[in-house]
Formats: C-alpha cells, structure tokens, sequence
C-alpha cells in the first residue's frame, strides 16, 4: 500500500481525530498525526522537519507529539519535544511504538493510530495536566503530505 487514500478511511480518520480530542482533554500537550504517501529521506530526520513545519515546537510546554506515518516505506516515528522527552522514562516512546505495531502489523493503522495516541496522552496528562486556562494550541486535524 503506497497510496495515501487507502491507508485510512473518512470514518478511520474521524475516529482518530476523536482520540486527538480525547487525549488532548486531559493535558496541555498536544498531538498530531501526520501521514506521507512518499518519504524519500530517514523517516525520523523527516518527522523533525514535519514537527517544525507543523510548528509543534511552539508549544508553551515543549510537549508536542508527532506521530509520523510514511506510508511508502512503511514505517513510522513517535517524535516527542524537549519538555515531554526530558519527562518521560528512558524507552518510553520504545514502548508506544511495540504496542502501536501489534495492530499495524495486523493491517490496523487505525486502531495503532489511536494505542499510541492514548499512550501519549497518558503520559502527557501525567506530567503536564490539564489546567484551567490551557487552549488547544494545534490543530487535532490529520495532515497529510
């Protein structure tokens, strides 16, 4: 599967947008999923450039995370900024990313999608929780490229 269109359905893609929210509900940080038909350079030098344009590295907190699908190459990056890297557990992101492919490897990109979208906002409302005040500082739209 190279083609971007097929990866997710309409409904897929809601669904994960409702996980966004979910998680997002909680904490101060943010997540974003971001979905590539062709990636034509390290995937992971790649996430940290989509992270920059998508401007995660503006939050207040340094606590975006970037869940990078390259679909060609099929395979994906967990990107965490400064705040949230320098909170969580050496091997955390390990850890999302296994349980994230117990369901990619059964052809469940939706379902993936949304376990590491848990895990991080699990993590997220664990170490910046949600306070009166906070606003959603990113989109919870999927971006694709």
């Amino acid at each position: 599967m190279s083609n971007i269109e097929d990866f997710l359905s309409i409904t897929d893609e809601s669904q994960i947008i409702d996980a966004i929210r979910k998680a997002e509900a909680l904490t101060s940080g943010e997540i974003r999923v971001h979905i590539e038909s062709q990636c034509e350079n390290d995937p992971f030098d790649h996430a940290m450039e989509v992270f920059h344009e998508l401007k995660m590295d503006n939050t207040k907190l340094q606590n975006g995370v970037l869940i990078y699908v390259a679909v060609d190459l099929k395979q994906f990056v967990i990107y965490g900024d400064k705040g949230i890297n320098d909170a969580v557990q050496v091997g955390f992101w390990d850890s999302t990313r296994d349980a994230m492919l117990v369901h990619f490897k059964k052809g469940d990109f939706k379902q993936g999608l949304i376990k590491g979208i848990e895990e991080a906002g699990t993590v997220l409302a664990e170490y910046f929780p949600w306070k009166p005040g906070n606003q959603n500082e990113l989109p919870n739209a999927i971006s694709k490229g």
